[in-house]
């Protein structure tokens, strides 16, 4: 007889796979393939036979059938007396993969705090930069994200079926604060600490306010927009999962320069007879330097000069730098001397 689908190879386990691992399996694969949030071409077949694979699997009697039957024999009522009782023939028939899904995580929404990071079309993933380990080592790893609910929820958690036997924490919404950054902390890298005062609770329940300092290692080359991410550094109550905190970079204006992505923008006056006859003007440096540039032709309004690796360094590559460009204000004179129109009159096209 043919065996027919293959529930463990479907669900990833072993043919002696344990309730909890099945269970694992199928909450990690369930999330995956969900067509509310999987929209690839066959994510939504691929979660049915994930609901199908588990309804048998996590059942005694109905993977006793399937062990010994295979699919068919399961399905056409092999095995009188299964899982049926009474000696009657007992066959199995598979209905809605959703209510498989409802069953097994309950009422609540099970994407509603675990991925609200947002998950994209196809289960393409959005990582959050998340500050882990040690602040003042700079440890910043992206969130893996492969089983969501491996540390919220251990295989089983205690819930028969995988339904929760009570209201699951909810994480509070994360808190955002705006750092403000030099360009010179961008051009060189930096440590801050910022102080937070935060909410914890005590071991016999009772809560009291704590001062905390975290660590941020600015690295070379951050963009403005650039977040942060400390997990789970908000108040704690005995109800919820604490916040985050959540630090997103700002640019601190600079007196001489403005940035564009990685290049420095530096407005440079001259005068009229500088734009006419020519000129070499220093051009300053977040080194503290500065850089000679001549000009020998005609400044018209408008132009710009580039020095090339004067500007930032690259965020994925320090050892290289944007550009500086170096735009002209042209200072025209308020009178001119008759003697000099005379002279103009003669000397220009």
């Amino acid at each position: 007889m043919t065996m027919g689908k293959d529930y463990y190879q479907i669900l990833g386990v072993a043919k002696g796979a344990t309730d909890d691992e099945i269970k694992k399996a199928y909450r990690k694969m369930a999330l995956k393939y969900h067509p509310d949030k999987n929209k690839s071409p066959g994510a939504e077949e691929k979660f049915k036979e994930i609901g199908e694979a588990y309804e048998v699997l996590s059942d005694k009697s109905r993977r006793e059938i399937y062990d010994k039957y295979g699919e068919e024999g399961l399905k056409a009522g092999a095995g009188g007396g299964g899982g049926g009782g009474g000696g009657a023939n007992y066959s199995y028939t598979f209905h809605d993969p959703r209510d498989t899904f409802k069953m097994f995580f309950g009422d609540e929404d099970p994407f509603a705090s675990f991925f609200s990071f947002s998950g994209g079309p196809g289960g393409t993933r959005t990582f959050t930069t998340t500050f882990t380990g040690n602040p003042g080592q700079g440890g910043f790893e992206p969130m893996d994200t492969d089983d969501p609910f491996s540390s919220f929820m251990g295989a089983g958690h205690g819930m028969p079926g995988g339904r929760g036997g009570g209201r699951r924490k909810r994480q509070d919404p994360p808190i955002v604060y705006d750092l403000q950054v030099s360009l010179d902390e961008v051009n060189n890298g930096a440590s801050k600490k910022m102080k937070i005062t935060r909410k914890v609770v005590n071991s016999d329940g009772s809560a009291r306010r704590e001062d905390k300092i975290l660590s941020i290692d600015i690295k070379k080359g951050w963009k403005a927009g650039t977040k942060i991410t400390f997990a789970k550094e908000g108040d704690q109550t005995p109800n919820n999962i604490p916040a985050d905190i959540v630090f997103v970079i700002k640019d601190k204006p600079h007196p001489l320069f403005k940035r564009d992505g990685q290049d420095l923008l530096y407005k440079q006056t001259i005068t009229l007879k500088q734009a006419l006859i020519g000129c070499t003007i220093n051009v300053p440096t977040l080194d503290s330097t500065k850089v000679p540039l001549t000009i020998r032709e005609v400044i018209k309004p408008g132009v710009k000069k580039r020095i090339n690796g004067l500007g930032l360094p690259l965020p994925k590559n320090p050892t290289k730098k944007g550009d500086m460009i170096v735009e002209f204000d042209i200072k025209f004179p308020d009178t001119i001397p008759e003697a000099a129109k005379e002279m103009l009159q003669n000397c220009l096209p």
